[in-house]
């Protein structure tokens, strides 16, 4: 049977240097409003231009997401799949019932009596562990895309959820696309590198942000709820 890659990313992810990461990388601090929502942008544009009942759902999650965020929801499994019934477009979305595949079946995420708790503490460090954001964020999309807690759309979830710790601290980012490439659960390196990009997309959204816009916000996010 194909190894389990969710065992795996679950020791991988204890074993990188998520604060090393993303130090060689200077990203600042407090919030950001950049001139282009990256988030937004791409959904309303690369798929919309392919999907654009897609990007509808896309779209209707994303507010979701950003509302929770100003609420200060925690971030629950349960949490998740509210979301993932608009992206989706349906009423409701049961987590996954045994071991799912993914990359042609190279991937296998099993199933355990502790997947569902071991996914929530997981998600639950994405906005309570004391490591850098750009750090909390990726690694949070690494969990959903590996913990893949729903029989489709895991993909989709797991930049929703990226984005959504990213605004809890206020930030957005001017450019996504960059993060939308294949991840691998045995790849420390390339779980380290994702940080660091996140790292790179907020420092260089903070550098092409309007300045006035970008003084204010450091006193807090702008936005009421996106």
């Amino acid at each position: 049977m194909t190894t389990d890659a969710l065992a795996q990313w679950c020791r991988i992810r204890e074993q990188v240097d998520w604060t090393g990461a993303v130090a060689a990388r200077p990203h600042g601090t407090g919030p950001v409003q950049p001139y282009v929502d990256g988030l937004l942008a791409w959904y309303d544009g690369p798929v919309r231009h392919r999907d654009p009942e897609r990007a509808d759902r896309l779209l209707a999650a994303l507010a979701r997401t950003r509302a929770d965020a100003a609420r200060r929801a925690p971030l629950t499994p349960a949490l998740l799949a509210g979301w993932q019934s608009l992206v989706l477009g349906t009423a409701e979305v049961p987590f996954r019932q045994g071991d799912a595949f993914a990359k042609r079946g190279r991937e296998r995420y099993g199933l355990t009596p502790r997947t569902w708790r071991d996914f929530a503490t997981c998600l639950r460090q994405a906005t309570e562990a004391p490591l850098p954001l750009p750090s909390r964020a990726a690694r949070v999309y690494l969990d959903v895309a590996f913990f893949h807690p729903f029989p489709d759309g895991n993909a989709r979830l797991s930049l929703l959820a990226l984005g959504h710790v990213l605004e809890r601290e206020g930030v957005r980012l001017d450019e996504v696309g960059p993060l939308r490439t294949t991840r691998y659960a045995d790849d420390a390196e390339g779980a380290a590198d994702l940080a660091a990009l996140v790292a790179v997309l907020l420092r260089d959204t903070r550098r092409r942000a309007p300045a006035t816009v970008e003084g204010l916000t450091r006193a807090g996010p702008p936005w009421p709820g996106g």
